[in-house]
């Protein structure tokens, strides 16, 4: 099958197109012919191996982390899926989704709608769902204001529509030329940089009831003057530095299949807009992953690797 991913970790040039034999699917498992895949900043992380070694044995691995597509076979204690069905979610360990067949973990796999299109069912497993734990963890009431750092990005995007429909107010830091595309979604806009604390306090002079932070680092350690408590904050992505600061890690369901279903209902719904701003086929995942490696987008990248 063509795939596409590495076969040592570095930067883009270490990425490829590769020929690969067709997985099988172990327990837990389901196979999958795929239709679109999601693109994350997870890939290129995991590329450059500052997620650990992705590797098996120097093999080489696909890239892309979420997929949707149509069952092709099914692992031997999997229950609940059949051949032929339409389905998305998480890509099982050393399997990629940027290929012709991944592996799909079945517990973080659900049916796709028949009213959810493939470029949408295939960026909910990833960014979607975190938006979706970071709000379940942080358990806001209607009322309660929200600050999203990194708004501007896939996670934040449907944080704030989540928020929104919860009756949230919601503050988000991006840049400037996110502006249009974060206060479409009723997002108060405060430009990253210096001056964030500031610019929040200078609106809401007690600060907010909880931070979702999608950019860690300083940015991070800074974010405690807006809140009464550091447990008010969770962090999707710095658990090095919500630990020294006292924030939390982000805490993810123990049902993914679950909120994948309720995340698709949203959609079709017209509740959430997974903001898809850009479709590549896979000859083109080259530019897919760097679009997202350079923070470009406003919203998720999709790699089309079959139209049917």
């Amino acid at each position: 099958m063509k795939a596409y991913g590495f076969s040592r970790h570095g930067g883009p040039e270490v990425q490829e197109h590769l020929d690969l034999a067709v997985p099988t699917p172990m327990g837990g498992e389901i196979r999958i012919a795929v239709r679109a895949a999601g693109v994350n900043p997870a890939d290129h992380k995991i590329r450059s191996g500052a997620m650990g070694d992705a590797l098996r044995e120097g093999l080489p691995v696909p890239m892309g982390r979420e997929a949707a597509g149509v069952v092709t076979a099914v692992g031997p204690d999997v229950t609940g899926f059949a051949v032929g069905d339409e389905v998305f979610g998480t890509v099982a360990p050393a399997s990629g989704a940027f290929a012709e067949e991944a592996l799909l973990t079945a517990r973080a796999t659900a049916h796709k709608p028949a009213a959810l299109s493939w470029h949408h069912a295939a960026v909910l497993p990833v960014a979607a769902a975190t938006a979706w734990d970071g709000l379940a963890q942080l358990d806001l009431r209607a009322g309660q204001t929200l600050l999203v750092n990194g708004v501007g990005g896939g996670v934040g995007l449907v944080a704030a529509q989540l928020g929104r429909d919860r009756g949230i107010p919601v503050f988000g830091t991006a840049r400037e030329d996110k502006r249009a595309v974060v206060e479409a979604q009723g997002v108060t806009l405060v430009p990253s940089g210096d001056g964030v604390v500031d610019a929040v306090k200078a609106m809401l002079p007690d600060g907010v009831h909880a931070v979702l932070d999608l950019v860690g680092g300083a940015p991070l350690g800074q974010l405690t003057a807006l809140v009464r408590s550091p447990e008010a904050i969770v962090t999707a992505v710095d658990p090095q530095t919500a630990e020294r600061i006292g924030a939390r890690w982000i805490a993810r369901s123990s049902e993914p299949a679950a909120v994948l279903d309720a995340l698709a209902a949203l959609v079709v719904e017209g509740k959430v807009d997974p903001h898809v701003v850009e479709v590549r086929p896979l000859a083109e995942a080259e530019a897919a992953v760097a679009a997202v490696e350079t923070g470009r987008p406003h919203g998720k990248v999709v790699v089309e690797v079959t139209s049917g």
